[in-house]
């Protein structure tokens, strides 16, 4: 059996995308398109997300994105509407956090709108203190006891 000689498979071969730090055009919506913001990651290259029209709709990643872009919770992306399925849309780009500022200050998104990385939807604060009662003679009463 051959040694393997080392340095890595078919997955280092493909080559690293390296146009990630090239500056790329602002693209604004056009007709038929939206602006959203991911709720939710279903799987199998589906998303929920809600757009800034008001409506919540399944988005599905196109294969030109899928792969190769990757789409988390909270993303702000431009998707393209259906024509005869308003619940259901398709995600043409990802805005990465400084074109949705952009996106933002040129008043495409609304104010309201959150562009940090940590959005976390469908969790209201909850507050997290826990008061423990300082009675601990009774327990220590107990300790001695035994």
């Amino acid at each position: 059996m051959p040694k393997n000689k080392g340095k890595g498979g078919k997955n280092r071969r493909r080559g690293k995308n390296e146009n990630e730090a090239d500056k790329r055009e602002l693209v604004f919506k056009d007709d038929g398109q939206e602006y959203a913001q991911v709720v939710k990651m279903l799987g199998n290259g589906r998303l929920e997300a809600i757009c800034f029209d008001g409506v919540k709709r399944l988005c599905h990643i196109r294969g030109k994105l899928r792969k190769k872009v990757w789409i988390n919770q909270g993303d702000i992306i431009l998707i393209g509407l259906r024509d005869y399925q308003d619940a259901k849309a398709d995600v043409i780009l990802k805005y990465n956090p400084d074109e949705a500022r952009n996106l933002k200050s040129y008043g495409e998104l609304p104010e309201h709108a959150k562009i940090n990385d940590t959005v976390t939807f469908g969790e209201e604060e909850v507050d997290d203190i826990i008061d423990f009662n300082d009675d601990v003679s009774e327990d220590e009463d107990a300790i001695d006891n035994l």
